[in-house]
């Protein structure tokens, strides 16, 4: 399989990042990582392993990047402005620079988001917030409503990266089309304490009559890696 790290100084964001690339083809998804995770952690957590045989067979391609959820949303040394500018900043890393990146490196016209827990609301911002871009979306065990860690602080940018702030109110066809012809999926599990974020955002969109997939996994599923291994394998 192939395996590339990538280290570069984001104009974005003031500093080094660093992510990895797993397999050479097929349908690329840039991967979240978890609240203040890294992006070796998909590796260090054998989620990469797990979708191993279409990595090596090119059916699979998998950018995992870093997070600056330390640095923003969980970061308590800092005014609630700076939290979220700084998760502006992030997207703008995001899309100005990983987003090329992939592009080089792999010509197929779609595009997919996956993350575990907090990295479910990237994935879910993401997608939501570029539907031309991001084609698809894999949330396992999201969270969806950081508003919380702003402390009452509110702006535009807090609200335009609220995925349960915003969605209901967009009313633009250029947006609702494409999210109508793209891929949503959130995975939960009955053991799961965000089973009820996925409830409520699984509601928004049918409220908005935008195709999505609410699959509330038993057999004891909860918050933690084994169960998103087995969904990973079920849904890659």
């Amino acid at each position: 399989m192939k395996r590339e790290y990538h280290k570069w100084f984001s104009p974005s964001l003031g500093r080094d990042m660093e992510l990895l690339i797993f397999g050479h083809a097929g349908y690329p998804a840039v991967v979240f990582p978890t609240s203040c995770g890294r992006f070796y952690e998909f590796e260090d957590r054998h989620m990469v392993s797990t979708v191993q045989d279409k990595l090596e067979h090119g059916h699979l391609q998998l950018f995992c990047v870093d997070s600056v959820d330390s640095e923003s949303w969980y970061n308590r040394d800092v005014p609630p402005r700076w939290r979220i500018a700084r998760q502006v900043q992030y997207e703008q890393y995001i899309m100005n620079e990983v987003v090329p990146l992939v592009r080089q490196q792999n010509q197929y016209s779609g595009l997919g988001a996956i993350g575990t827990s907090f990295g479910g609301y990237h994935a879910l911002n993401a997608a939501l917030r570029h539907p031309d871009i991001f084609t698809a979306m894999l949330s396992m065990s999201g969270s969806f409503d950081p508003s919380n860690f702003l402390r009452g602080y509110y702006d535009d940018d807090c609200y335009f990266n609220i995925p349960m702030h915003y969605l209901p109110n967009i009313s633009d066809s250029w947006y609702l089309d494409r999210y109508r012809r793209n891929n949503y999926i959130l995975a939960t599990g009955v053991h799961d304490q965000c089973w009820n974020d996925n409830e409520r955002m699984a509601q928004i969109f049918r409220n908005k009559s935008i195709p999505c997939r609410l699959d509330v996994w038993g057999d004891n599923t909860g918050h933690d890696w084994p169960w998103w291994q087995r969904m990973l394998q079920t849904y890659l």
